[in-house]
C-alpha cells in the first residue's frame, strides 16, 4: 500500500513541510535531510500526486464546472460557451456533474479540495443552507450562474425569470389570449419558481381567470411536459395558450396536442422559456423567451479568469443578461 507524506514525516523525523519541500527539490533542504527523504519515499512506495504538485508551484490553468445535469440541453449550450471562452484564455474545463448518486455539496467539496483547479463555476437552480455552508468554507475562486439574482453576495451571472415571464404573459394577452395554462418546474428550482410566480402575478394583474386543471407541475423534460398536457386534456375547457416553463417541456406539450390531433397553434397556442437550439426546428417552431446562454458562459468564465489571475476579493458583480421574445410558429 502507498504511503502518505505524514508517514514519511514520522519515519524521518521532520516536519510534514520539509517532506513536502524536499519531494518538490526544493533548495532550502539541506541535501543530507533530502536524500534521507526520498530514500525512506522509495523504500515506502510514496507516489506523489504531480497533477496536485505542479499545481503548487504555478496557478492551475484548469477551471471547474459544476452543474446539475450534464445532459440537458440548456446547460450543455452553457458548458460549450464556458469552454470555448476558457480556451482563448488559455485554460481547460474540468466538468463536474451533480445527480442522485452526488449531491451538489458533494460536489463542491470534491472540486475545491481536488488540487485541480484554479477555481470553478457552480451552475445551481437553488440555494440551500448547505451550499452556502459549502462555499463559505472554499478556499478557491468561483462565480455562480443562478436563475435568482437575489440569490446572495455572491459574484452570479442571471437573467430575470420574474420579469421575463410577466412580460411573456402580457405578449400574449397583447395578442387577444385571455384563457392561459401553466406547466411549471419543479418547485424547488429558482428559475421554475420566478418564472411561475411572474405569471401568477401577471393573470392577477390582467385579471385573467386560471383554472386549477390549466395548472400542471413538470420536471423540465420533454416526457413531463407531455403528461402534464395529456392531463389538461382530460378536462373539456381547454386552456386557448400554455406556456411552459422551459423549452423542453413545451416540445413535450406539443408532441401531446399533436397526439389528439389539437391545431397549434390554431387551436391551442404553446410558448416556452430558455430557446434552446431544438425549439428552433421543432414542428412547430416554437415562441419562446430567449435566455443568451452564450453571453452567461462567456460573462461568467471572464469573471472567473478575472478572479484567478488577480486574486479578486472587492465588491461582487451581480450581471443580469437580458431576454429577448423569439416569435415563431407555435404561437
Amino acid at each position: 500500500m502507498a504511503s502518505t507524506i505524514k508517514q514519511i514525516a514520522q519515519k524521518a523525523n521532520v516536519s510534514i513541510a520539509t517532506v513536502s519541500r524536499a519531494l518538490s527539490d526544493n533548495p532550502k533542504v539541506q541535501e543530507v535531510t533530502r536524500k534521507k527523504i526520498l530514500k525512506l519515499a522509495k523504500e515506502l512506495n510514496y507516489n506523489p500526486n504531480i497533477i496536485a504538485r505542479n499545481f503548487a508551484k504555478r496557478k492551475s490553468n484548469m477551471l471547474g464546472l459544476i452543474l446539475p445535469d450534464i445532459s440537458d440541453e440548456f446547460f450543455a449550450e452553457i458548458i460549450h460557451s464556458i469552454d470555448e471562452t476558457a480556451y482563448e484564455f488559455g485554460y481547460f474545463t474540468l466538468v463536474v456533474s451533480s445527480h442522485k448518486n452526488r449531491s451538489m455539496v458533494e460536489s463542491i467539496n470534491t472540486m475545491m479540495h481536488s488540487g485541480l483547479v484554479g477555481g470553478f463555476i457552480l451552475l445551481t437552480p437553488f440555494m440551500s443552507n448547505d451550499i452556502a455552508h459549502a462555499l463559505s468554507t472554499n478556499t478557491v475562486p468561483y462565480v455562480l450562474i443562478s436563475g435568482d439574482s437575489e440569490i446572495g453576495d455572491y459574484d452570479v451571472i442571471t437573467v430575470d425569470n420574474y420579469k421575463s415571464s410577466f412580460k411573456l404573459v402580457e405578449h400574449l394577452v397583447a395578442k387577444g389570449y385571455k384563457k392561459i395554462g401553466h406547466i411549471a418546474g419543479p418547485e424547488e428550482n429558482n428559475d421554475a419558481f420566478l418564472r411561475k410566480k411572474g405569471f401568477a402575478d401577471a393573470c392577477k394583474k390582467f385579471k385573467l381567470e386560471v383554472k386549477d386543471y390549466w395548472l400542471a407541475k413538470g420536471t423540465f423534460t420533454m416526457a413531463s411536459g407531455e403528461q402534464a398536457t395529456l392531463k389538461m386534456l382530460k378536462h373539456n375547457d381547454m386552456p386557448r395558450v400554455i406556456f411552459a416553463a422551459n423549452d423542453m417541456m413545451a416540445i413535450g406539450c406539443c408532441n401531446a396536442l399533436k397526439s389528439k390531433g389539437i391545431k397549434i397553434p390554431e387551436e391551442v397556442a404553446v410558448v416556452g422559456f430558455d430557446d434552446i437550439i431544438l425549439s428552433e426546428y421543432s414542428n412547430p417552431s416554437l415562441t419562446t423567451i430567449k435566455v443568451d446562454t452564450d453571453r452567461i458562459g462567456n460573462l461568467a468564465a471572464q469573471r472567473l479568469i478575472e478572479k484567478v489571475q488577480k486574486d479578486v476579493n472587492g465588491k461582487v458583480k451581480k450581471v443580469v443578461v437580458p431576454t429577448e421574445l423569439v416569435t415563431r410558429n407555435s404561437c
